[in-house]
């Protein structure tokens, strides 16, 4: 298993998954992207992906299995035969099982609209915006079983502008999601962590 080999699971429009993809055709993101999972059959994530030359691309129907476990369980299954070290999270709505994420403690990686710790959830824009914020942004987190509670690997501002509304704060915010998300990917198999407590310590 390679330092570099990563699984990306999604779900919708794939744009993080794509600068992603994008950032790793440039030369600017030396990860592995072996495999793509799915967890809905119109998601554009998956053209993306097959666009892209991603050797495994998967749309797995949570239909087909016997709820949250068995179906998290079939997705650990194919990260381990495909030797993905990483999993990153990329617009994935489903909430992942205990028992998954036990499974890959400190290997799974996600990317909020928020300034955690605070709004977590999937309203972070509308809740900043409504609690009157004038600083928002996004960040990178490592994945526990608290829902958007992991260790906070990176961080980046946007400010909140009276004028804005969901749609323009949000659009504002992928901006930095699209630049934050490859860069910490880049950081993450080149430099490499250690966690004391919650606090992620870059090694350089």
């Amino acid at each position: 298993m390679s330092s570099k080999s990563i699984a990306v699971m999604a779900s919708g429009r794939g744009s993080n998954l794509k600068v992603i993809l994008d950032a790793v055709a440039a030369g600017e993101c030396p990860v592995d992207v072996r495999l793509v999972i799915c967890d809905r059959g119109d998601a554009k994530a998956l053209d993306i992906a097959r666009a892209a030359g991603v050797a495994n691309v998967i749309y797995l129907n949570p239909k087909d299995y016997d709820g949250r476990e068995q179906f998290d369980a079939e997705c650990a299954d194919l990260l381990d035969r495909h030797g993905c070290q990483w999993i990153v999270l990329a617009g994935y709505m489903r909430i992942l099982s205990s028992s998954f994420v036990r499974r890959f403690r400190g290997r799974i990686i996600n990317i909020h609209p928020s300034i955690l710790p605070a709004f977590t959830g999937a309203r972070a824009v509308e809740d900043a915006l409504a609690y009157g914020v004038k600083l928002s942004g996004c960040t990178v987190h490592l994945v526990d079983e608290v829902l958007d509670g992991g260790p906070i690997l990176a961080q980046s501002i946007v400010p909140v502008l009276d004028d804005d509304n969901r749609d323009s704060l949000h659009a504002r915010i992928q901006i930095e999601e699209h630049k934050l998300y490859p860069a910490t990917l880049k950081r993450m198999v080149e430099d490499g962590f250690t966690i004391e407590g919650r606090r992620v310590i870059w090694a350089s």
